[in-house]
């Protein structure tokens, strides 16, 4: 069973070691928990068990969610965590009344830009060169709601 709830500075730690195994450009503990402690910010974790499966951030700006971060745990992958957390964030969106989300995501993440169409992302631009190590461009993709 899947549980998605608010990220805690108990959670950090496990965070921070998905973020690392995820991104080339990893956010640091204190970043993490800087942006956990914003109001205008939504931090989320999926737990399996006791285990931090994955997580989410995101910023709300104005009517708009912005999503940061989005990753699971590799032992977690294809198991329905990303699709939980992502069910978590529209949740969110939605009870704030956000009028859209949005993200980046990499060209070539093709498992990530097929979880975002699912749920009704499109994509909407790119933005050159947006990534490093290795360099690649980023996809904007826009859910309305």
């Amino acid at each position: 069973m899947i549980k998605i709830i608010p990220m805690t500075a108990t959670h950090v730690d496990a965070v921070y070691e998905i973020e690392c195994n995820s991104f080339s450009d990893p956010w640091s503990t204190h970043e993490l928990s800087f942006e956990m402690n914003q109001n205008h910010t939504i931090c989320i974790v999926a737990l399996c068990g006791n285990n931090v499966a994955g997580y989410a951030m995101m910023r709300h700006i104005i009517d708009e969610g912005h999503i940061c971060n989005i990753a699971v745990h590799e032992d977690f992958r294809q198991k329905g965590v990303g699709s939980a957390i992502l069910k978590g964030l529209i949740t969110a969106a939605e009870v704030r009344n956000m009028v859209g989300l949005t993200l980046e995501v990499r060209i070539g993440n093709r498992a990530a830009m097929a979880l975002y169409h699912k749920y009704g992302f499109i994509v909407e631009g790119y933005r050159e060169d947006y990534y490093k190590d290795p360099t690649e461009d980023a996809a904007i993709m826009w859910k309305y709601l």
